[in-house]
């Protein structure tokens, strides 16, 4: 595995299936499509630092999915041998997109788990109706994992601008009384480490009066930096063995995303979550199609999945 630290040469995660340095490059296949995700849209309330796919409330890059689009899909999840036990959505900000009550409906009245990615602000809190009843008639299913990127006010709105951090403690609070079933995501970002930010985190909790508990990676995800900026090794075939890694721990081994491109006529599916606009991640226009191996050709593979050991589903 190359571990160089110098400047980030242009040579690497340029070939698909050889590194800068001649070794042939990790891939990554599909050993089941356990958690299948739909990117509801970049447009989001905020600009946050660091955003892993630019979100914001100008990048309309990847546009709103409509209710028909996502149910295409949930037919051909259906169809499957094996069909996924969770459907996630992310966006920018899931609750901006109007088919958003809609398409938690559908695939909750389907039968599966589902995933919210969201920031608990405005968006989120003008559906707190709707939301309470899809949790009353689907108990135990819908989970709202909730950014909340630091423990304290100051760290947190480093991040996500100013006047972020107490729509999003309101929202969370709500969200608690409301019975629905929550989790946090944070980011590792002020250099702390991990037992100290589950330290923190564990504060904070019991100040607001969240029963979560801060120790549980389930619970409480802390997902590794990812800047452009920073250099990273590439992942080759024999990193498997001295990393003691298997390629089935990896996120694409296990799941696919929908997305659709502005001026697109219909979705199309891609590899990973944090991948969506790199045309060598688009795997086709159906879940068949998206069913090969992923060629680990990005940093964010290195940083976020292999050495991070990060994952966007509920369950690893």
């Amino acid at each position: 595995m190359d571990v160089e630290r110098a400047p980030l040469p242009v040579q690497k995660f340029s070939n698909p299936d050889i590194t800068a340095k001649g070794e042939r490059r990790a891939h990554v296949a599909l050993s089941a499509l356990e958690t299948l995700w739909f990117n509801t849209g970049t447009l989001c309330n905020i600009t946050c630092e660091n955003c892993y796919i630019e979100s914001s409330p100008k990048n309309d890059r990847l546009v709103y999915l409509t209710r028909e689009e996502v149910r295409s899909f949930l037919d051909q999840a259906d169809a499957l041998e094996r069909r996924p036990v969770e459907i996630g959505l992310t966006g920018g900000e899931p609750f901006m997109n109007p088919d958003v009550m809609g398409i938690l409906e559908d695939s909750l009245a389907a039968g599966y788990r589902v995933l919210v990615l969201t920031n608990a602000m405005k968006p989120l809190q003008r559906l707190k109706g709707p939301l309470a009843d899809l949790g009353r008639r689907f108990p135990g299913r819908l989970t709202l994992r909730v950014s909340l990127d630091h423990y304290t006010q100051a760290g947190h709105e480093r991040l996500r601008g100013a006047a972020s951090w107490v729509p999003a403690i309101d929202g969370l609070r709500w969200l608690a009384i409301s019975g629905l079933d929550i989790a946090i995501a944070g980011r590792l970002v002020s250099g702390e480490g991990d037992t100290a930010m589950r330290a923190g985190y564990h504060a904070l909790f019991s100040d607001i009066g969240l029963a979560l508990d801060a120790g549980d990676p389930g619970r409480l995800v802390l997902f590794p930096e990812m800047t452009a900026s920073n250099d990273v090794p590439e992942i080759t075939e024999s990193c498997w063995g001295i990393l003691n890694k298997s390629p089935d721990s990896v996120m694409c081994a296990r799941s696919r995303m929908v997305v659709k491109r502005k001026g697109a006529e219909r979705p199309v599916v891609v590899a990973c979550t944090l991948l969506p606009y790199d045309p060598g991640f688009e795997m086709g226009a159906t879940l068949a199609a998206a069913a090969g191996p992923v060629k680990l050709n990005h940093r964010h593979c290195a940083r976020f999945c292999v050495l991070g050991g990060a994952s966007c589903s509920a369950h690893g």
